[in-house]
């Protein structure tokens, strides 16, 4: 490799790290340096997700962002991971991703070329709406056995469930073979066998 091309993607790094510099500066959000040599942390507001971090990671090749988006599921393994994979067929210029314990992650990338203030905009764009968009379903599909012990809990307490209402509609229901807090159980519901059953 002669000097010229050498130089060239040094060059083309600091002119992408400056157009991401400009967006962070412009935007308005929340940002910090992250860990890693090239790395921004960015914090968006949301909606369903009230927050979501994301980090920008910038290299010669490129710009990666990654997002968290929920822990792995409880429950319902195979819905929920149809859902995310049904989805990423349709995502703009980002995908559903699993890290090695099975958490979520929402990723994009972009060429170190085609880094521009716009492309930064479009892609944390297309992070945070796709986040926010997904989180309920999310939760609903792989949490909702905890969501359920939750809510009866705070019902029972008397404490707030503000946090669970976009869920009520799931939530304020007697589960089947379950008994209504403050109730016995019925008599005719299905025991466990002494087997373990």
């Amino acid at each position: 490799m002669d000097e010229q091309s050498e130089r060239e993607p040094a060059a083309e790094r600091d002119r992408a790290e400056r157009a991401l510099e400009e967006w962070l500066t412009t935007s308005g959000v929340e940002h910090s340096a992250g860990a890693r040599p090239g790395e921004y942390v960015v914090a968006l507001p949301g909606e369903a997700k009230l927050s979501t971090t994301v980090s920008l990671l910038l290299s010669d090749r490129g710009l990666s962002a990654s997002a968290f988006v929920v822990r792995r599921p409880d429950e319902n393994h195979e819905a929920f991971y149809r859902w995310l994979l049904t989805r990423n067929s349709r995502l703009p210029g980002v995908a559903f991703a699993l890290d090695p314990l099975g958490d979520v992650y929402l990723v994009g990338r972009l060429p170190v070329q085609g880094v521009t203030p716009d492309t930064v905009d479009d892609l944390l764009g297309s992070l945070l709406a796709t986040t926010d968009t997904a989180f309920n379903d999310l939760l609903a599909l792989g949490f909702l056995s905890s969501m359920r012990r939750e809510w009866r809990w705070r019902v029972d307490r008397g404490e707030s469930t503000r946090n669970l209402e976009a869920f009520r509609h799931l939530l304020d229901v007697p589960v089947p073979d379950e008994p209504v807090p403050g109730e016995r159980a019925r008599p005719d519901a299905a025991q466990p066998d002494d087997a373990g059953g």
